[in-house]
C-alpha cells in the first residue's frame, strides 16, 4: 500500500533547526534504504506557487502567496508499507522528531492512502 504523508505548518515559522534536519536525514536514509519510503521532499513557499481553480464554470490561475492559508504543506513523503498502521507509525515518528528538536513548531502530519490506478 502506498501512502502520501504531508507535514503541514505555518509558513512564517522559519527554517528548521539543524538538529531536526540531521535527525530527519538519518530517518529518511534508513527508510529509503529499507524500501519503506519511495520519495521525499520539502516544498518551496506558497509565494512561489501557482493555483489553478475551477469554480462557477471558469478556470482561474492565481500566483501565491495566499493570505487565507493558515497551514500549508511544507514537506511530503511517499511510503510503500504493508498497512495503514505502519504508515501512521512512520508519520508519528516525524511528528515526534519535530516535537523533540523544534519545540516551538506547531503543525500536523497527515497520512493519506494513495488510490491505485485502475
Amino acid at each position: 500500500m502506498r501512502f502520501l504523508v504531508m507535514v503541514k505548518m505555518r509558513e512564517d515559522i522559519g527554517p528548521p533547526p539543524p538538529e531536526l534536519a540531521a535527525a530527519m536525514g538519518r530517518g529518511i536514509g534508513e527508510m529509503l534504504a529499507s524500501g519503506a519510503m519511495v520519495d521525499v521532499g520539502g516544498l518551496f513557499p506558497t509565494a512561489l506557487s501557482t493555483e489553478i481553480r475551477v469554480a462557477g464554470g471558469h478556470v482561474t490561475v492565481t500566483d501565491g502567496p495566499y493570505a487565507e492559508a493558515k497551514e500549508v504543506a511544507g514537506g511530503f513523503s511517499i511510503l510503500d508499507v504493508p498497512s495503514p498502521e505502519e504508515a501512521v507509525r512512520h508519520a508519528r515518528r516525524v511528528a515526534d522528531l519535530h516535537r523533540e528538536f523544534w519545540p516551538a513548531w506547531e503543525g500536523s502530519v497527515e497520512v493519506r492512502r494513495i488510490a491505485d490506478g485502475a
